[in-house]
């Protein structure tokens, strides 16, 4: 399904269950995996790159989205790759990074350039993580600029899957009652 504004031809694609808020803007080369959120006011451009979100990822209010550009330098660039199951608190700025699955990113987290973070991670509200920064599977990042703290517990790796279920229930209400309409 096509959704959002074009750049060079090129639409964002929904798959499967999708809920766009209105007030997002989305536009270009973005695609959005099946029962996956997109809350008000997200602004994504996959216009110099690509952004690729997978299933079950709920991306909240206020959240940029953005990419950083091929070069004569860098022939790949930095597009933006969001995994499964991933929580983007309020706020959060990611900016041509890759995140694996089951992370949640507190609110107002910068992730920046090149940065790679790894399955199953929390990241603190307003924490930066640095252009290239790796962060292991498994830990708690917390800070500007952003260290480990901690290895989570079983608990918590259990909620990152559970925060994501929980965004796929609340976007169904709001399909439903959109359709209601």
């Amino acid at each position: 399904m096509k959704v959002g504004r074009p750049y060079k031809g090129i639409y964002p694609t929904l798959s499967e269950g999708v809920y766009v808020d209105e007030s997002a803007v989305l536009v270009g080369d973005i695609h959005i995996g099946t029962d996956s959120s997109i809350w008000p006011l997200v602004a994504a451009r996959g216009d110099v790159n690509y952004i690729r979100i997978g299933a079950r990822t709920n991306i909240q209010d206020g959240c940029v989205l953005h990419v950083t550009r091929t070069s004569f330098d860098d022939e790949k660039g930095y597009p933006l790759t969001i995994g499964d199951d991933v929580t983007l608190g309020h706020r959060a700025m990611l900016h041509g990074c890759t995140l694996g699955n089951r992370i949640l990113v507190g609110m107002a987290a910068v992730i920046m350039d090149g940065a790679v973070v790894g399955d199953d991670v929390i990241i603190g509200g307003g924490a930066l993580i640095a252009p290239g920064k790796v962060l292991e599977s498994g830990y708690l990042y917390v800070g500007s600029p952003a260290r480990r703290m901690r290895a989570l517990t079983d608990s918590e790796k259990a909620f990152l899957k559970e925060s994501a279920a929980n965004y796929v229930v609340l976007k169904n209400d709001y399909v439903a009652e959109q359709n209601d309409s």
